[in-house]
This record gives C-alpha cells, sequence and structure tokens, in this order.
C-alpha cells in the first residue's frame, strides 16, 4: 500500500506519516515500572506523600517509609 494511499484511509497527512515514522525508529533505552491495578491508597496525614510528575504525564508516588536505594535506583533509570 502507497503510503499517500495509506494516509488517506487513516485521515492523517504524509508529513505526520514520516514524523512518526522516524520517530518510532530511533532506538530507545527500555524502561520498566511496576503498576499495580486501582486506584492509589490516599495518603493519610501521618504518611505524608511526595508525588513526581513526569512530562509524560506518569506520576510517581513517594511515601514516606520509602527504600532509599530503591528510590535512587528509580530515579537514575529516569534519567537515563
Amino acid at each position: 500500500m502507497s503510503v499517500g494511499r495509506f494516509c488517506q484511509e487513516q485521515q492523517i497527512t504524509e508529513q505526520s506519516f514520516y514524523v512518526w515514522r522516524k520517530r518510532l525508529r530511533q532506538p530507545e533505552a527500555v524502561r520498566f515500572a511496576l503498576v499495580e491495578r486501582g486506584a492509589a491508597p490516599a495518603a493519610t496525614a501521618a504518611e505524608p506523600m511526595l508525588e513526581l510528575v513526569l512530562k509524560t504525564g506518569e506520576r510517581l508516588r513517594i511515601g514516606r517509609g520509602v527504600d532509599e536505594a530503591a528510590l535512587r535506583t528509580v530515579l537514575a533509570a529516569l534519567r537515563a
């Protein structure tokens, strides 16, 4: 199928197609995260939380009793 036909069927511009094709071909570092289903537990006054909001919209909630080494590992992975 030609690019023009594909774009017409998907109702996108050819310019948009090429921008996304270039973006998706660029290798990115492998990243992972633990995802828990369901609502996040509400923070209590006894357990203050820090919420880190990433540029992509994901939120990292950090509780008072977090293991410092684990937090450093997570932050290092986010910076990579």
